[in-house]
């Protein structure tokens, strides 16, 4: 029965791996490796939209094409230069093209463009919207279904500051393009101080002689390249995503979209479209209740060049007359607590998976240590996991009981194997029969540990997940929990109380069994030279935790407090 036991514990040990390579997986777009997603999405669950008939994504103009409606026949535009305008919020530095009145650039001012620079006040703020030669993500809108101005249409700025103005609130910058087919596209963004919300309203006039009817897209243009701080032992997801109603946060790989396998929500009358990378997202925000067509695609005649986006029914505007159209556009960071104030669902580009209803109540505690107990991300962790291990003390305490128990008798299983190993019959029989007369349950130390699993890889990615951990120092040399320690000191430490912790637990009758349970938590600690500090900080705290609580049961049941080293001869 010990050895059932020990195979248990390796049994949860190996499948607590699994769930987080699975868990990974999924952060990274891939397919999970239990319950794959069908390889085509339900035609019959998304709503239909309603009024006038959504065309599909064929209508909007690629981006690296003329300025032109593709199948429309409309004339080209006549080129002209190209003008940059840069706009100055108290959160944003933003750049606007004159091609299309588009969103070219945006820097989050209070966010470092390089982790673990928080305390470098020159340095440079974290590009999340940029258009150059290495890198292209961009926010476009335009009209299509007719020969409408679109993203490649020049537009002139008729209105707009450099900067927020001390003591004003609000920004307002107009973009205005001459006729096409009759028609004239305005946009006005409004910028907010303190907010990453940017309104958008588009007036469509038709200064022509007959009624016109465009629809009007949004859409997010993005290279496939991901960002630069993933390692070979963690990986995060870049790439587009869908929400709605219907079938909530869908995700779709840059990969799926080369091989036409990307499914997701099309038609909806609610919900988003979004961009997501490591830590900071953007994401169309339309009205409630407009139909609208989701398409996410390559775009056409383009290299390595992404397109996520919504396009809107047709609107009917008569001759001489107006339609405004008011949309908004997030494009910040993933805090959790902001997004969850914006649009629903907003908050899921910060994505748990199927752990969100451990992970979201994990990230509330750890919020509120924060804001109410101590301003330091870094302890705040060290205290959560302290509230979590004092929350399963007593389950903890039946476990580090039984194992305690075990390794009191394991000298007496230890000498009756080696003299019954020939008599495998006889073993079982005298072995069941000490656990009942010590009124030991071999099995008693699984069962609690099964339980806290799932708590304790849910805490692992709300530590992955939060943009807060990002460039937040602890003590001394840990400047940024979202980085590797420079020094590897807490990876070294946290090595040695995983050895510690292992020495504590009896040693497994058989010899190999003995060094593999040596062997696999040092395997395993490898992996957090590379991972950030505050997870392997995190991991340490319950590490140490652990120790002094089985120190101190074993000493309370008389149990000599030894190490236990298996021979590797």
């Amino acid at each position: 029965m010990n050895d059932i036991r020990r195979s248990i514990l390796w049994v949860i040990f190996g499948f607590s791996l699994i769930l987080i390579w699975d868990r990974w997986q999924i952060h990274n777009g891939n397919q999970p490796l239990f319950f794959p997603a069908s390889a085509s999405a339900p035609a019959a669950s998304a709503p239909q939209a309603t009024g006038t008939t959504v065309t599909s994504a064929g209508a909007v103009p690629s981006a690296a094409a003329p300025a032109t409606v593709e199948g429309a026949g409309a004339p080209a535009v006549t080129t002209a230069p190209t003008v940059t305008h840069e706009v100055t919020t108290d959160v944003f530095k933003l750049t606007f093209s004159s091609e299309g009145g588009t969103l070219v650039g945006a820097e989050l001012l209070k966010h470092a463009a390089a982790t673990g620079s928080s305390k470098d006040q020159t340095a440079r703020p974290f590009p999340l919207l940029e258009q150059n030669a290495n890198r292209t993500y961009i926010a476009q809108t335009g009209l299509a279904g007719g020969p409408f101005p679109t993203h490649k249409t020049p537009m002139s700025l008729v209105k707009g500051d450099k900067a927020l103005a001390d003591g004003s609130d609000t920004l307002e910058l107009r973009f205005e393009s001459e006729p096409v087919g009759g028609v004239v596209l305005a946009k006005s963004y409004t910028l907010t101080r303190g907010s990453y919300v940017v309104g958008v309203k588009h007036e469509v006039i038709n200064r022509g002689e007959q009624p016109v009817k465009p629809q009007l897209y949004m859409q997010l243009v993005r290279d496939g390249g991901k960002i630069d701080n993933e390692t070979p032992f963690y990986s995060t997801f870049t790439g587009p995503a869908v929400y709605s109603s219907v079938n909530k946060y869908e995700k779709v790989e840059f990969a799926d979209i080369e091989k036409n396998k990307a499914t997701f929500t099309k038609q909806v009358n609610d919900g988003y479209v979004a961009m997501v990378q490591h830590y900071f997202a953007s994401a169309w925000l339309p009205a409630e209740g407009a139909a609208r067509h989701n398409y996410v695609e390559k775009v056409p005649g383009a290299n390595n060049l992404y397109r996520a986006g919504s396009l809107l029914d047709a609107v009917s505007v008569p001759p001489g007359q107006m339609v405004t159209l008011d949309k908004r556009l997030f494009v910040g960071p993933q805090e959790e607590k902001s997004m969850e104030q914006i649009t629903p669902g907003l908050e899921l580009v910060k994505d748990y998976g199927w752990l969100t209803i451990l992970a979201k109540p994990l990230y509330w505690l750890m919020e509120k240590i924060y804001t109410l107990v101590v301003p330091n991300w870094g302890w705040a962790i060290v205290l959560l996991v302290v509230i979590i291990k004092a929350a399963f003390y007593w389950l903890n305490a039946s476990a580090y009981r039984s194992m305690a128990k075990m390794k009191a008798i394991n000298p007496r299983i230890m000498e009756m194997r080696e003299r019954l190993k020939n008599n495998p019959q006889q073993m079982q029989q005298e072995m069941m029969k000490m656990y009942r007369d010590e009124k030991v349950n071999p099995l008693g130390g699984c069962f609690p540990i099964l339980i806290q699993i799932p708590v304790f890889i849910a805490l692992y990615w709300v530590l992955l997940s939060s943009v807060e951990m990002r460039n937040a120092p602890w003590v001394g040399w840990i400047t940024d929990l979202s980085s590797p320690d420079p020094f590897f000191v807490l990876p070294l430490i946290m090595t040695l109380t995983t050895v510690i912790q292992t020495a504590l637990n009896p040693l497994p009758p058989d010899p190999l069994q003995a060094k593999l349970m040596w062997m696999m938590p040092l395997v395993f600690s490898v992996m957090f030279f590379f991972f950030p500090a505050g997870l392997v900080l995190y991991w340490i705290t319950n590490n140490v935790l652990t120790i002094a609580q089985q120190a101190y049961i074993n000493n309370k049941m008389g149990v000599p407090l030894k190490f236990s080293m298996p021979s590797f001869k």
